[in-house]
């Protein structure tokens, strides 16, 4: 079975991620953070700062580390998708390159490359969409239901967050995708996550979560879902 934990920022993707890997004992894929990837990729630049072009690099980066990763396992869980790289930055020629607190506002800003950049993340889109489909058998896709947990990284903006949810949850509608909406605090996600799959237990679920908290301290991830 291959499984893709889905949802936007600061919905506990990494940590439920963590948690059913140890909980059931199947091996978990993931691409580098936006962080290790900027200091590859632009050295010394900060997301908020990335062009357009630069943007779609970072996204072509996670997606050919994620194909890497996951080309040569039967079963995994994975910590985001293929999905999740094309979404930002789609949501981004919408809302601006830089979403904040001020796009909450209605305060966006699109600039004429916006336009530009939009057709070529289209295009983008179709090969995270095709690579969706031939890869993932099925989708749990965690609901908002935590505050939005700023790192440096993240757009600091709830409006920027909600699309991002809303286009992940058509897109898996249009590629007819089988997914599951799991909300709850991390212990009822893996009850429910494992009921749906039939998955056995290897350790218990207090284990589990504990050490999936322990391990996520390692990407300086805050704990959503306590």
């Amino acid at each position: 079975m291959k499984i893709a934990i889905s949802g936007t920022y600061s919905t506990g993707k990494t940590t439920t991620t963590l948690a059913l890997a140890f909980y059931t004992g199947l091996p978990r894929t993931h691409a580098k953070t936006m962080r290790e990837i900027l200091s590859i990729a632009l050295p010394g630049k900060r997301l908020e700062d990335a062009t357009g072009p630069e943007l779609v690099q970072l996204g072509i980066r996670r997606l050919m580390e994620r194909a890497v990763r996951e080309s040569h396992l039967d079963s995994f869980v994975s910590d985001g998708s293929s999905l999740h790289e094309w979404v930002y930055g789609m949501v981004r020629t919408e809302l601006g390159m830089n979403p904040n607190q001020e796009t909450d506002k209605g305060n966006i800003i699109l600039t004429d490359d916006l336009k530009y950049l939009r057709e070529v993340m289209k295009n983008f889109g179709s090969v995270a969409k095709d690579y969706a489909k031939e890869t993932y058998e099925s989708f749990v896709h965690l609901p908002i239901e935590f505050p939005l947990a700023p790192d440096g990284h993240r757009p600091v903006s709830e409006l920027f967050r909600k699309r991002s949810n809303d286009l992940l949850l058509i897109t898996l509608d249009e590629l007819k995708i089988p997914y599951h909406i799991v909300g709850g605090t991390i212990e009822e996600r893996l009850q429910k996550i494992s009921e749906i799959y039939q998955l056995k237990p290897v350790i218990s679920i207090e284990q589990a979560v504990s050490l999936a908290k322990k391990e996520a301290q390692n990407y300086n991830i805050v704990q959503e879902g306590k």
